[in-house]
């Protein structure tokens, strides 16, 4: 309906759309009331005189009914013109204005349906009184076919008016009165439920074409119609008007359905940009709405994940929210590696602070996409010059150490390329170096309830700080300890180098260091069969 209309460009007529909605059912109606009226009806009329005035209360009835009912109609339609208007424009409404508005768009159906509904059914009293007054020769069986002509053709037009100016608000008005609002909050409206509507569906496809067979056969037969052929054509008008009523509360179920599914596809797929923009005030409207605020509530949240993640790293933000937020942390054995760019204290003074921030992004976003992308660490804490990388937390990574020694290597693989970048642009080249440590840390959260922080702790981040600040006097830009060593294969590469005193650790410790001509080689391969056990070295 919505692109049928649009190609019309019927959105700038909208309410006179809705006003001319009624017309197509009042004239079905009309068509099947005539022709019962002239096979069945006039037939009973058996004097001249009650001809006369059958067909005098006919054109005076209608001059007055339709006239009137139509003036009735324009009223609450255009009435809601000077706010539809505002709104369209986007101009504000006065409160009390807009929200009487509101509730008469809504009930809109009903006044129409109320409306077409008394012009069919006062017809009954009226005309059956007028005739009786002709005083003599009235059929008794006018008492059955009157109202069987005025009821059927009654129930069609106010069923199909009731639910296409029903469908043409929900086209037109409900986008524009509910821009900002929730249809189905609005006070003291009744919208049709969907059991209504079913029962709608079965009153319109039982009366039709059951019911008024079941009048027909009690109800006493007319002179010069076959009742056999008769019954034929009504059962058909009335399968039909049925079939069309199905059609439209189908149509009325079926795209809030419609858009419901596609935009629970778009969650499962974890699209949430994907709203409903229907307005309903019957429990769709209620379903969509709730719908509507789950999907902003899961954009939110995605948002916010996304965001942490940025801040804390996507796999401890991920770590942390698969866990028990609350603090403390959990003993396993992990590989630590520190990170730190020799001489950059210095190289920050002769620099501005535009130009170090600048050179501090470049080389965090080249060494954060190897740890974390390429070998699936974890960048814990920048700092400043450096950073920490995590490896190994969580379960499932038994390889860590030779992950992380895999992502040291390729970190000064990616330092040479960004080097080269730096040359070529006039910047000083970086020079960094790479401690590595394999042993038992407490990984989770600490701090205080306010304010935590997701990290590792004990002696194993400590001792790899050490070996970092040992590779500027060995002249070697990565080490690790024998720990880390000890979880490798044998590897040829890899120079010993001489035991080592370190603060902080009470025997020299034996320290690895990786050959100039390894560097370009890209993998480290744990030792075969050896497998980690929690909080072991």
């Amino acid at each position: 309906m919505d692109a049928a209309l649009d190609r019309w460009n019927l959105r700038k007529h909208a309410l006179l759309v809705i006003a001319l909605t009624p017309i197509i059912p009042q004239l079905l109606g009309s068509a099947f009331n005539i022709w019962y009226n002239v096979s069945v009806v006039d037939p009973l009329l058996a004097t001249p005189e009650l001809k006369r005035r059958f067909v005098e209360i006919c054109g005076g009835f209608n001059l007055i009914a339709y006239p009137v009912a139509t003036y009735v109609w324009l009223r609450c339609v255009y009435s809601l013109g000077p706010a539809y208007l505002l709104l369209r424009a986007q101009q504000p409404v006065a409160a009390a204005e807009l929200s009487l508005m509101r509730r008469r768009m809504i009930q809109l159906p009903w006044w129409g349906a109320l409306i077409s509904a008394a012009g069919w059914l006062l017809g009954i009293p009226v005309f059956l009184l007028a005739l009786w007054q002709v005083g003599h020769g009235l059929d008794g069986r006018m008492l059955w076919h009157l109202p069987i002509s005025f009821g059927v053709a009654g129930f069609i037009s106010i069923t199909h008016s009731f639910f296409l100016v029903e469908m043409a608000s929900h086209w037109a008005l409900y986008p524009v009165f509910f821009r900002d609002a929730r249809a189905d909050q609005t006070p003291g409206v009744f919208a049709l439920s969907i059991r209504a509507r079913g029962l709608v569906w079965a009153v319109s496809a039982g009366i039709c074409p059951i019911g008024s067979l079941l009048l027909l056969f009690f109800a006493p037969p007319a002179g010069g119609s076959d009742p056999r052929w008769f019954a034929v054509f009504v059962g058909t008008v009335g399968i039909v008007f049925g079939l069309c009523t199905a059609a439209m509360i189908t149509g009325l179920l079926a795209q809030p359905i419609d858009h419901l599914r596609l935009a629970s596809k778009a969650v499962s797929e974890g699209r949430f940009d994907h709203e409903i923009p229907l307005r309903r005030a019957d429990e769709f409207g209620l379903l969509i709405e709730e719908f509507n605020q789950m999907i902003r509530a899961l954009r939110d949240k995605e948002r916010l994940r996304q965001t942490f993640g940025l801040h804390v790293g996507h796999r401890a933000a991920e770590h942390i929210l698969t866990r028990d937020p609350g603090l403390g942390g959990v003993e396993q054995e992990i590989t630590v590696v520190f990170v730190d760019i020799r001489s950059f204290t210095q190289r920050a003074a002769a620099s501005s602070a535009a130009e170090t921030v600048q050179l501090l992004n470049d080389f965090l976003g080249v060494m954060v996409r190897v740890v974390e992308e390429q070998h699936g660490g974890m960048v814990n804490k920048f700092l400043g010059d450096g950073f920490i990388a995590l490896f190994g937390v969580g379960a499932g990574e038994d390889n860590h150490a030779a992950t992380a020694v895999s992502a040291g290597r390729a970190m000064l693989v990616a330092l040479d390329e960004l080097n080269t970048s730096l040359t070529n642009s006039g910047r000083e080249p970086i020079a960094i170096g790479i401690g590595i440590h394999t042993g038992p840390a407490v990984v989770g959260s600490i701090g205080s309830p306010q304010r935590m922080e997701f990290t590792a702790i004990g002696s194993t981040v400590n001792l790899a700080s050490r070996i970092e600040s040992l590779t500027k006097s060995l002249g070697t830009a990565l080490l690790i300890t024998e720990e880390t060593r000890h979880h490798l294969e044998a590897i040829g590469d890899l120079q010993i180098m001489p035991l080592q005193d370190v603060r902080g650790v009470e025997h020299p410790v034996r320290v690895f260091g990786l050959a100039k001509q390894a560097v370009e080689t890209a993998v480290v391969q744990p030792r075969p069969g050896y497998e980690y056990s929690p909080g072991g070295s």
